[in-house]
């Protein structure tokens, strides 16, 4: 095996073994549930729906089809397990680095400092977000695509000597070859992954001046203008400029761009060279690191440290531009790619982020490495000290990337994280809430929402966060959890004024005025969600479940038949449907649609359970099926690993209806065990039922109503 192959098989092995840790994290309640865990489209994996979702609209505030499509592919493979989601990232990273070894050897021809980029870039512990977040799959595919695309550029550089090339003053007076054409391709692609990469012309521009050094006196395109190499490139460009007016009208749809009132154009600039400072800082010393890092008032001395640290990087690489290109360009790699998220155009109120230095912190490799070899002695092997401090180096890296994995093993320690390194970061409070509340530590995650929107004397702190739709949203979430309605309320408005476009906000304050008996106002809020994306099954049946509930039946089953028509493969249609039918004594109607939802999704235990329920529990004994309702009701126990407690109580249920009152108390004893365990309010009735069956009588429930379309899912 030649040197370059053992060298990038080992560094393949190494990154490999560095990121496996990722594959032991969980999702993320943050971003990673609207990618995969709560997005019922790419859940479905890979299909024709899919695709067509994929690339017809702006969702998350990005248009990113092929993103998205990766996800579903992930479905396809391997379902919601986050174990191999984490290790397709961990492969593209791995991928990534050995193209980014190949590329700079391609072009210096020197092994050892094209090694020692790519392992910088390998082992910082600044790519562990890049790498460690499922969502942030379009930075490791985007990246993918760009080392890709540099490498067919390169390769069509290279390829095209004096005995090739035609001496013409354009590139359009001659035949571009495929390494060309392959390279724009993979481009595209890349745009399509994340739109980031919009500067990558410029980078080919930057290759361009060094290594390729087409732009020297005695390179072989002596004979082409410096104008011609730059039009060369212009269908780069061309993508480019669609794809930055594509992001525009996505993060405008999303309501995520930042108004001038908000954030001055004087703050974005002084932000943005602070920024910068501190991903070069980051780069030397990478402590603190942290998911999010909040806007924050900047002042005058690190506004004016950070210009001067920019201004004299700059000024000495413009100086030894010519006697170390590699300097210049470095540098400039580093700048330019990072101009589209380095805050001039505010989304979120993020002031920075570890991800946006996966591709832009390869310049800063590139120039400090072949500084460092410039100036060592020429033809002689590295000295000790060299070879020393790069081995302490990279250990390092080693040895804080896999403290920073550490911090990603779930939501909880990874927004704890943030909040013990950063100073008035209300977004990680409000995530820390999310992460909290999904393991129904309720109070604990009032109060961390409570705390993220009280003023902390940080004038852009507070007006970010007093304008960020999820921080008021989920705030409203814990106080309808914790039954105080009217507070709830107030932020669901508050969220609505901020972003008033966003369907889970309606959707949210809909189903509120719904429990509240608030029928009318609900009906609004659901048409909102129908009119603004009529495409999704699950408003349709809220609208329809609502409109019954004023007694609207015939735009109800309008309703109905749309969501069944657009979502032919859910159960939950006929499921509500069924509650109505019950509720309005059409009982023979209600155990047809059950039927129809138990063969729609034979696999999924809460229909099962839930269609064991009002088949055991109906106290019309006509409408009871007791075999039926025994039989799903043990598959729907099977299917949760004899874990969750409703379900458990409806085997109790089952076996009390078929008379087996001594597995019925079994059941209904787990189920109370595992209830209390989890402070379910429901724990009471499950008690009830445990003392019923020890008396030896079954439970019966009357599931018709004139008020209400029966009872609610038990699962929500």
């Amino acid at each position: 095996m030649s040197r370059p192959r053992l060298v990038a098989l080992l560094l393949a092995l190494v990154t490999l073994v560095v990121y496996l840790p990722c594959t032991r994290c969980d999702f993320l309640s943050y971003d990673d549930d609207r990618y995969v865990t709560s997005n019922p489209v790419v859940q479905k994996g890979l299909s024709a729906e899919g695709i067509q979702w994929a690339f017809a609209g702006y969702h998350v505030g990005n248009w990113h089809p092929l993103t998205w499509l990766s996800h579903m592919l992930d479905c396809s493979l391997f379902g919601v397990n986050p174990a191999p989601h984490h290790f397709v990232n961990i492969l593209f990273h791995v991928f990534n680095v050995v193209l980014l070894f190949v590329l700079i050897l391609r072009m210096t021809g020197k092994m050892w400092p094209s090694a020692m980029v790519a392992a910088l870039f390998a082992w910082h512990p600044l790519h562990v977000e890049s790498v460690a977040w499922v969502s942030e799959r379009k930075d490791v595919l985007s990246t993918f695509f760009a080392l890709l695309s540099l490498l067919s550029y390169a390769r069509y550089v290279l390829e095209a000597g004096p005995k090739t090339r035609r001496q013409t003053d354009g590139p359009s007076r001659k035949p571009m070859s495929s390494a060309y054409w392959l390279a724009l391709l993979f481009f595209a692609l890349g745009l399509l992954a994340k739109p980031m990469l919009v500067t990558l012309p410029f980078v080919l521009l930057l290759l361009d001046y060094w290594p390729l050094q087409r732009m020297s006196v005695s390179a072989p395109d002596k004979g082409k203008s410096r104008l011609a190499i730059v039009l060369e490139k212009w269908p780069f460009f061309a993508l480019a400029g669609v794809s930055c007016a594509v992001t525009v009208l996505a993060q405008r749809s999303m309501s995520t761009v930042a108004s001038l009132n908000q954030l001055s154009l004087a703050y974005r600039l002084e932000n943005a060279t602070v920024a910068y400072a501190k991903y070069l800082l980051k780069m030397i010393w990478p402590v603190d690191l942290a998911v999010l890092y909040p806007l924050a008032e900047i002042s005058k001395t690190a506004f004016l440290l950070a210009l001067l640290a920019l201004v004299t990087i700059s000024l000495v690489a413009w100086r030894w531009r010519h006697r170390q290109p590699c300097g210049i360009v470095g540098w400039l790699w580093f700048l330019g790619t990072l101009v589209p998220v380095v805050g001039l155009v505010q989304v979120g109120s993020a002031a920075m982020a570890d991800r946006y230095a996966y591709l832009p912190s390869i310049g800063i490799f590139l120039a400090a490495v072949f500084l460092l070899e410039a100036w060592l002695p020429k033809n002689s092997p590295p000295k000790p000290v060299i070879v020393g401090v790069a081995t302490v180096s990279l250990s390092a890296c080693i040895w804080l990337t896999e403290r920073q994995i550490g911090y990603w093993q779930d939501s909880e320690t990874l927004f704890r994280h943030a909040l013990a390194v950063t100073h008035n970061n209300k977004m990680a409070a409000v995530n820390l809430g999310v992460a909290l509340s999904l393991q129904n530590q309720n109070e604990e995650a009032l109060r961390e929402y409570e705390t993220a929107l009280k003023p902390c004397g940080d004038f852009y702190a507070d007006t970010m966060t007093q304008n960020n739709d999820m921080a008021h949203l989920n705030l409203a979430i814990a106080l309808d959890r914790a039954n105080r309605h009217a507070e709830a309320i107030h932020e669901y408005q508050e969220a609505l004024r901020v972003n008033p476009s966003l369907n889970k906000i309606h959707f949210n304050l809909g189903s509120l005025y719904e429990r509240m008996g608030r029928l009318a106002d609900a009906v609004e809020e659901f048409r909102r969600c129908v009119q603004a994306e009529p495409q999704y099954a699950a408003f349709h049946v809220a609208l329809a479940r609502t409109l019954a509930e004023l007694g609207n039946e015939a735009e109800s089953r309008t309703e109905f038949n749309e969501a069944m028509r657009l979502d032919p493969h859910s159960a939950q249609p006929h499921i509500e449907l069924a509650k109505i039918e019950f509720a309005q004594g059409r009982d023979t109607e209600a155990v047809n649609e059950l039927r129809v939802a138990v063969a729609t999704e034979p696999e999924n235990f809460q229909v099962l359970a839930t269609a064991a329920h009002y088949l055991a529990a109906n106290e019309n004994a006509a409408a009871r099926d007791g075999q039926l309702a025994l039989t799903l009701a043990q598959k729907a126990d099977a299917l949760a690993a004899h874990s969750q407690p409703v379900v458990l109580d409806i085997l109790g249920m089952a076996y009390a209806n078929s008379g087996d009152f001594s597995n019925a108390t079994v059941c209904a004893k787990q189920a109370v065990d595992l209830a209390n365990a989890a402070q379910l309010p429901a724990a009471g009735d499950m008690q009830k039922r445990w003392a019923q069956y020890n008396s030896g009588q079954p439970w019966r429930e009357s599931f018709r109503s004139t008020n209400a379309p029966g009872k609610r899912d038990r699962f929500k």
